[in-house]
């Protein structure tokens, strides 16, 4: 099958590729495992996988395509890359942080942040939180901000409150 995107991100893994990969689809829908290749004996000892071990795993989530691969110990995840999971209504981010942070780092960052059992950090964020917190100038912006600041999941109604100037002591 060809390649239909310009850019496709590749989540470098341990030895989870396959695990992961799974595990990502099993919460998206339209998403599904496209191909997987392995490691064969050439090169044994540069990669140090055993022949048939699964080298790469790509998969799409929602006609996104990524590639996971087993890459070794070397590289990990930090909170410099992050994919963010945009939602409509509150059902949506309660489903995705519940799912997405399953096993997960326990200590949920800020702001929607969440950090899966594989070390990827994901935003779980609704749709319209650009709008709420997006014009620094605005006392409305700043008050949905604030708001935002305290969370770790998304609450939309708290931050809509809070855009409107609802929740006030």
């Amino acid at each position: 099958m060809p390649i239909t995107h310009k850019i496709t991100p590749c989540l470098w893994f341990d030895n989870q590729a396959e695990e992961a990969a799974h595990f990502y689809t099993s919460i998206f829908e339209n998403s599904k495992i496209v191909k997987m290749t392995r490691y064969g004996k050439a090169g044994f000892e540069i990669h140090g996988q055993p022949a048939g071990t699964v080298m790469t795993v790509e998969f799409e989530i929602d006609g996104q395509t990524f590639t996971a691969l087993n890459g070794g110990p070397m590289f990990t995840f930090n909170e410099a890359l992050s994919l963010q999971v945009h939602c409509k209504t509150q059902a949506e981010v309660d489903y995705y942080w519940e799912k997405l942070s399953a096993s997960g780092d326990e200590k949920a960052q800020l702001c929607g942040w969440l950090k899966d059992k594989y070390g990827l950090s994901w935003q779980v964020v609704p749709d319209m939180l650009s709008e709420w917190v997006g014009d620094p100038g605005s006392e409305k912006s700043q008050r949905a901000m604030q708001a935002m600041l305290q969370m770790k999941k998304i609450d939309i109604e708290k931050i809509k409150q809070a855009y409107e100037g609802r929740n006030r002591a």
